[in-house]
């Protein structure tokens, strides 16, 4: 993920905004005891387990043995949770010449519904730590516990939840790879040498059980008092699902979290899908004030700066968005 601010936001505005969501007295414990939640319990600990597996691996770097073998174990918690699982595959040249074998992870869960929701996150880890405040470790892997694991760690108890609990759509996931393997130098207009997995699924989609209503893509989702801005591909491509969203969180005790604060023009992987006609928007811990989460591309982006607390907000929050579609079969 590369920051690309086309727009701009006044930063007194959105400060005051933030600072005024933050002062605002809450009571969360006590204001999601009080409603009624139509979903499961998102398990934060089961979260935080999966994005343990998947750093234990070590960074996902695509063309590595930590890469492979998280393939393997993705597909096969997937599978075990009862979807219907497949790989895209294929070789993908990145900005640096070389060349790696793609693989998108795809798993459809109730295909025989027709109304679907699709939530998606990447899978893989940046090569190097590029922002490290230390020079001399911007060559180095990370293990990419936020950027990367925890989105694909909210997916895999959402999976597990709803084996557990049947929605009334069908939920099709797909895990991203060859996201964050982009060029820092990038000038193209849509930082095209982001998001490489995205772009081929847009070119190349398999929605084979129907075309999804929306789609909700999860980047950097367990830091620490992490704040969800409404970015601007959002809002332009599918205004009512991010309203949709960001009303939910606020009801279920989640608005200190998804607040209600614009910001600019982000490149992500929900820019690609809604290029392929599906509304997408971007659950990212970003602000054009603050910028992305604070150990983005660094080596601190590791497992001791996971909140649990987060990943909760952010896997109920999109659970109950899942339980509250109502099909029209």
């Amino acid at each position: 993920m590369k920051l690309n601010q086309v727009l701009v936001v006044s930063f007194l505005v959105a400060a005051g905004l933030q600072s005024c969501q933050q002062n605002k007295p809450t009571d969360e414990g006590n204001t999601t005891a009080e409603v009624k939640l139509q979903s499961p319990e998102f398990n934060a600990d089961s979260a935080y387990a999966y994005t343990k597996a998947q750093v234990d691996f070590g960074p996902r770097i695509p063309s590595t043995p930590a890469h492979a073998k998280t393939a393997d174990y993705l597909v096969a918690k997937l599978k075990s949770f009862g979807g219907e699982v497949s790989v895209q595959q294929v070789p993908t040249k990145t900005y640096d010449g070389k060349t790696h074998q793609l693989k998108n992870i795809i798993a459809a869960f109730y295909p025989e519904k027709k109304q679907r929701v699709l939530v998606t996150a990447h899978w893989d880890a940046r090569p190097f730590s590029d922002e490290d405040p230390n020079i001399g470790m911007r060559d180095k892997h990370f293990d990419a516990a936020n950027d990367g694991a925890s989105g694909v760690a909210v997916i895999l108890e959402l999976a597990r939840q709803i084996q557990q609990k049947q929605p009334e759509v069908g939920v099709d996931f797909i895990l991203w790879d060859l996201e964050d393997y982009g060029s820092a130098n990038d000038e193209t207009p849509h930082e095209t040498t982001w998001c490489l997995g995205s772009q081929h699924w847009a070119k190349n989609q398999t929605t084979k059980y129907g075309k999804p209503l929306y789609a909700i893509n999860l980047d950097m989702v367990g830091g620490a008092n992490a704040q969800f801005t409404q970015d601007a591909v959002s809002r332009q491509y599918a205004p009512s699902v991010i309203s949709k969203v960001w009303s939910i969180a606020s009801e279920i005790g989640y608005g200190n979290y998804f607040i209600n604060v614009t910001s600019g023009q982000l490149i992500d992987d929900h820019y690609w899908i809604n290029q392929a006609g599906i509304p997408a928007i971007d659950i990212i811990h970003y602000s054009d004030a603050a910028g992305f989460y604070s150990n983005w591309h660094t080596q601190l982006d590791n497992l001791n700066n996971i909140d649990k607390n987060t990943l909760k907000a952010v896997g109920q929050t999109v659970l109950e968005t899942i339980f509250r579609e109502k099909s029209s079969q």
